[in-house]
C-alpha cells in the first residue's frame, strides 16, 4: 500500500535529468557515451568568485541570513538590474533563492490559484509545466515551430488569453531553442498584454549573457509592464556556477514580499557563502563571462555546420543560450536495424533513446519542452566531443531505411 500523495505520483520526472541519469548508467556499464543532455557550462567558476566565497568563510558568514538575502547582496543585484537591464528595483523588491528554478516556482505558487490558466509559449523549459501543475493551475501551451524561429506571434498570444489567464512564463534567450526575442518583438507582445491587465509575466532571463544578438531586451522595461513582470535571473549560466544554486528575482513589491513569505516557510534563505560570491560576480570585471560567451558562439557555429550534414533535419540559427534544437521529424517512420532488433522511429522520445543506446549520444527529446518534433543538443562541451557526437548522429542516419 502506497502512502504517496497524488501530486507526487502524477508529477513527471524532469526529462533532462532522466536522460542524464540514463547516460550515467550506460557509462557505468563501460559504454562510450557523448553526453549532450544537460544545460551546464563546461567551464570552471572564475577564480575571483571562488576567492570571494573563501573569504566569506574566513569572515564568519556562516549563520542564517535574512530570508530574501543579505541587504548588501540585494543592493548589488539592484545595481546590476539598473546597469545592465534598465530595470529599477529597491532592495526590498529583490529575493535571492536557491537557483532561478526556485525563483520561478516562488512566483507561480504566490500568484496561481487552482484553475488559473498559465500561458507557456512553446518550446519552454521542462519544469514550467510541472510548477504550474503543482500549483493546481492549468498549463496552456502556445506553440511555435522552427519556421517562426520558435517565437510566438502577438496574434497567437491574443488567441490564447481567456478570462482565466493569470500568468505567462517565457525565457529569452530560450531554453531549449536558443531563440531571443528582440525589443520590437517584446513590444508587440506587450501591446496584447496591456489589453489584459489580469495577466502577470514571469520573464526567465537566466541565459541573458549568453546572447549573440548584440543586445538583451527585458520585457519589464517596456511602458506599462513595470508592475506586471517578475524578472528572474541567476549565476549558473553566465558565471559557470550551477552547483552554487543562486537565483534571484526583481518584482513589484507585493509580489516580492509574497515570495519572501512563501520562501520563509518552504526553504528559508539560500546559502550564506554562495550569497557573498554574488557581489564579486556582478560587480567585478566581466571579461571571463564574455570569454565564455564567445566560446559558446564559436561552438554554436561549429555544431550548426555539422548539423547541415545530417540528412533531413531542419535547423535554424539560435541567437543565445547553448543549444541547437533541430526539427527531426523527417526521421519519423524510418527504420533502424540495431544490434538486437529493428526499430521503426515513431517520435522524438524514441529517437533520443535510440541515439543514446545505439549511437552513444545523449540528447533530450523536445516532447517535454512542448516541441515533439525536435531534439535538444547542448553544445556546452568540447569541440572534440561535439564533432564526435555529430559524426555518430550522421552515421546513425546513414543506416536508416525508408
Amino acid at each position: 500500500m502506497t502512502l504517496l500523495a497524488e501530486r507526487i505520483r502524477s508529477l513527471p520526472e524532469s526529462a533532462t535529468i532522466a536522460m542524464s541519469v540514463r547516460t550515467r548508467e550506460l557509462r557505468a556499464q563501460g559504454r562510450d557515451i557523448v553526453d549532450l543532455t544537460l544545460g551546464e557550462p563546461d567551464f570552471a567558476t572564475p577564480e575571483h568568485i571562488g576567492q570571494a566565497a573563501k573569504e566569506a568563510i574566513d569572515q564568519g558568514y556562516t549563520k542564517y541570513t535574512p530570508v530574501p538575502g543579505y541587504l548588501d547582496v540585494r543592493q548589488a543585484i539592484a545595481r546590476k538590474f539598473a546597469r545592465e537591464n534598465q530595470l529599477h528595483f529597491a532592495p526590498e523588491q529583490i529575493v535571492i533563492s536557491t537557483g532561478a528554478k526556485q525563483s520561478i516556482g516562488n512566483v507561480v505558487f504566490c500568484l496561481c490559484n487552482p484553475g488559473d490558466e498559465v500561458l507557456l509559449p512553446a518550446p519552454f523549459w521542462v519544469s514550467y509545466t510541472a510548477m504550474v501543475a503543482l500549483a493546481q493551475g492549468v498549463p496552456v501551451i502556445v506553440p511555435s515551430g522552427i519556421e517562426q524561429d520558435f517565437k510566438i506571434t502577438p496574434a497567437q498570444l491574443e488567441a490564447a488569453i481567456t478570462p482565466r489567464t493569470r500568468l505567462m512564463i517565457f525565457s529569452s534567450p530560450c531554453n531549449p531553442s536558443g531563440s531571443v526575442y528582440t525589443r520590437d518583438e517584446l513590444e508587440a507582445l506587450a501591446v496584447v498584454l496591456r489589453a489584459h491587465p489580469q495577466v502577470f509575466v514571469i520573464s526567465d532571463e537566466i541565459y541573458e549573457h549568453i546572447n549573440f544578438s548584440g543586445g538583451h531586451a527585458s520585457i519589464g522595461t517596456l511602458p506599462g509592464m513595470e508592475d506586471r513582470v517578475a524578472t528572474v535571473n541567476g549565476l549558473s549560466k553566465a558565471y559557470a556556477m550551477t552547483g552554487w544554486r543562486i537565483g534571484y528575482l526583481g518584482a513589484p513589491l507585493d509580489v516580492a514580499k509574497a515570495c519572501t513569505k512563501f520562501q520563509g516557510q518552504y526553504t528559508s534563505a539560500t546559502c550564506s557563502i554562495a550569497q557573498r560570491a554574488i557581489i564579486a560576480a556582478l560587480d567585478s570585471d566581466q571579461t571571463t563571462t564574455w570569454a565564455m560567451r564567445d566560446a559558446f558562439l564559436r561552438r554554436r557555429d561549429l555544431v550548426g555546420g555539422l548539423l547541415d550534414g545530417v540528412s533531413g533535419w531542419k535547423t535554424n540559427t539560435p541567437m543565445g543560450a547553448f543549444y541547437h534544437f533541430p526539427d527531426v521529424s523527417a526521421w519519423f517512420g524510418k527504420r533502424y536495424k540495431g544490434q538486437h532488433a529493428e526499430h521503426t522511429i515513431t517520435d522524438a522520445d524514441q529517437l533520443a533513446m535510440l541515439l543514446l543506446e545505439e549511437a552513444g549520444v545523449g540528447l533530450v527529446s523536445g516532447t517535454a519542452f512542448g516541441a515533439p518534433n525536435c531534439l535538444r543538443i547542448s553544445y556546452a562541451a568540447s569541440d572534440e566531443l561535439l564533432v564526435e557526437a555529430l559524426g555518430r548522429i550522421r552515421n546513425f542516419g546513414a543506416h536508416l531505411i525508408g
